[in-house]
């Protein structure tokens, strides 16, 4: 069994056991930390694919250690113009250990669901209408997008 997963903008196939090199993580060595932007779940043969992430699935992982990669070398030159310029390069990494691949039932993360509480408690005249349509929009409210901005806030509130 493996996965595609989306850790820290880069996309990694991963299976169980398996150590891998991401970019630097902010959590601490030895925590446990769980990606949910699964892109494909294949479980013997059988291939789940997500549009563009799987909802419920989820692969946990366990931070080994951060550490600095390679010194990559960019060297400039400009011929017959007496231009160089030599600079170096190393990139923070996290060292993970994939523990567990969850097919569903994983729960979703709690930040998304303190950044939909805190639309919701925002002042409305401070949103633009984009986004007050798209409220209007999730509940149901019928010709919103004909309204004007002060038309939209009344009928939210």
């Amino acid at each position: 069994m493996y996965a595609i997963v989306d850790i820290a903008g880069q996309q990694f196939k991963v299976e169980k056991d398996q150590k891998v090199y991401v970019h630097r993580l902010d959590t601490e060595e030895g925590k446990k930390v769980n990606f949910d932007r699964v892109l494909l779940i294949d479980d013997n043969g059988k291939v789940n694919i997500g549009a563009p992430a799987i909802s419920g699935a989820q692969v946990s992982a366990t931070v080994l250690e951060h550490l600095k990669g390679d010194k990559v070398i960019v060297f400039k030159k400009k011929r017959r113009k007496g231009y160089q310029k030599k600079n170096g390069h190393r990139q923070s990494l996290t060292e993970i250990q994939i523990n567990d691949i969850k097919v569903s039932g994983a729960k979703a993360t709690p930040a998304k669901k303190e950044a939909a509480a805190a639309t919701e408690s925002t002042d409305l005249s401070s949103m633009t209408v984009a986004e007050l349509k798209d409220m209007a929009k999730t509940k149901d409210i019928s010709g919103y997008s004909s309204m004007k901005k002060a038309e939209l806030i009344e009928a939210l509130s």
